[in-house]
């Protein structure tokens, strides 16, 4: 595991941004586990897709949130993963929900707003700062 213990003020600032961007999208999903619960509990229908992407969107958030940590410790294994994840959750995300049938629109919504800190981590893993703290191994 390559380490870089020595992270330039930009850097740390890029990653400190990343953080606040992952807690955020932590927050934004477990609000809207707290939507289905809402809603399964006035007697609407709730999916079983619904559920399972509501509950574990979080627990991702979480996982998420110790992986940038990592980064901002100087760990390139997990900034690279960081960086790849940034990539492709909002993809996969918003793909699945575009699936006719698998959710309501509302919820396809509340999932594509949750997923907007995520996109912002994605920008800021490829910016400058970031690309100098941990350059490509070649």
């Amino acid at each position: 595991m390559t380490t870089n213990t020595d992270l330039q003020p930009e850097a740390l600032r890029a990653l400190a941004s990343a953080r606040r961007s992952v807690t955020l999208y932590g927050a934004l999903t477990a609000t809207a586990l707290g939507a289905v619960v809402v809603v399964a509990a006035t007697g609407h229908t709730v999916n079983t897709f619904m559920w399972v992407r509501a509950a574990l969107l979080p627990v991702i958030a979480y996982v998420l949130l110790r992986i940038t940590a990592s980064a901002a410790g100087g760990s390139r294994r997990a900034f690279e993963r960081v960086s790849t994840l940034a990539v492709i959750m909002p993809i996969a995300i918003i793909g699945v929900d575009l699936i006719p049938g698998v959710c309501p629109p509302w919820y396809a919504v509340a999932q594509a707003l949750c997923v907007l800190p995520v996109i912002r981590v994605a920008f800021l893993t490829r910016g400058p700062a970031l690309k100098a703290a941990f350059p490509k191994a070649g």
